[in-house]
């Protein structure tokens, strides 16, 4: 009789990590990542912040993730959302074009550039809900475009936030990507590290607020993450140089299944932000990206006890 209890305690335990696996293993539903152009580290440590605050108290967050050589907007922007570096992806400068370039992708995806985090959530997950706000409208030549349901480049920072928040409580989309650019204005006419980056950078954080309230308002606050990134730092009134001012950016992520108040120990590049993003996602990565995903920033203890569960009833 005891070993029948012992037995029956023991599948029923088996049981509960079962149902803890399935959860952990479910796809996320939203993310939105904030890409704040020109955003450094020192930018956030000196300016009126407190909502990218809020958000490193409550996820996992590092000052010293890297961009990529060299540090200007389109190699950075296309390295986050392409998974992989100029090296492999092609964009080396701000004059690439998708059929002008110096050196060809390893790859071409469905778009007929490399494959950005766009077009593996479309092919994978074609129900999807994919939207892109940007700033700088650069950023619009960088993707897929025929991927993607909505592409906005909006007049300004404000404008940008504004019509994004109007889409997020009108549509609930899967992947959301917002591109401010102020803070980037800000560091070629003032310089980074004065006061007026700094009143960029709270600027931006205001508009983050506004992002945060309309997940609030929408109920999708406990059911999304949040990534703030940057794609480069920059030094004086430039960037572009091989320089630690110029190529450490913040990377904050919050939201479930984050580590909440957690500094990131391990490196972060911002290509690892695709990789992160197809995890999250469930969705496979294509082999062409060099990207990994920041599992440090994730809670894996429950994943890692669903594993040595699944191993007992094999």
């Amino acid at each position: 009789m005891n070993s029948y209890k012992t037995s029956i305690r023991h599948l029923v335990g088996v049981g509960v990590l079962i149902s803890a696996m399935t959860l952990s293993a479910s796809a996320l539903d939203h993310m939105i990542v904030v890409g704040v152009d020109g955003l450094s580290p020192d930018g956030i440590a000196h300016a009126a912040a407190p909502h990218m605050k809020g958000i490193r108290e409550r996820g996992s967050w590092t000052f010293h993730a890297r961009a990529v050589m060299p540090t200007s907007s389109s190699p950075n922007w296309a390295s986050m959302i392409m998974g992989a570096g100029p090296e492999q992806h092609g964009v080396t400068s701000n004059d690439w074009e998708p059929d002008k370039y110096d050196i060809a992708p390893t790859a071409k995806g469905p778009g007929g550039i490399f494959p950005t985090v766009f077009s593996v959530l479309r092919e994978q997950r074609p129900g999807s809900i994919l939207a892109v706000y940007h700033d700088w409208p650069g950023f619009g030549r960088l993707f897929e475009r025929k991927m993607v349901d909505i592409i906005a480049n909006p007049s300004g920072p404000t404008n940008t936030m504004g019509q994004a928040v109007e889409y997020l409580l009108a549509k609930q989309p899967t992947l959301m990507f917002i591109h401010l650019d102020n803070v980037d204005h800000a560091g070629h006419e003032f310089g980074h590290g004065t006061e007026k980056y700094y009143e960029a950078v709270a600027a931006a954080d205001y508009l983050i607020g506004e992002l945060i309230a309309g997940l609030e308002k929408a109920g999708l606050r406990d059911k999304t993450i949040l990534l703030v990134t940057a794609d480069h730092g920059g030094i004086g009134k430039h960037h572009g140089g091989a320089t630690m001012a110029e190529i450490e950016i913040p990377w904050m992520m919050e939201g479930p299944g984050v580590l909440p108040g957690h500094e990131i120990p391990g490196p972060v590049n911002t290509y690892d932000t695709a990789a992160t993003i197809s995890y999250l996602f469930k969705v496979k990565a294509p082999s062409v990206w060099i990207g990994r995903p920041v599992r440090d920033a994730l809670d894996v203890k429950t994943t890692t006890d669903c594993d040595r569960a699944a191993s007992v009833i094999r």
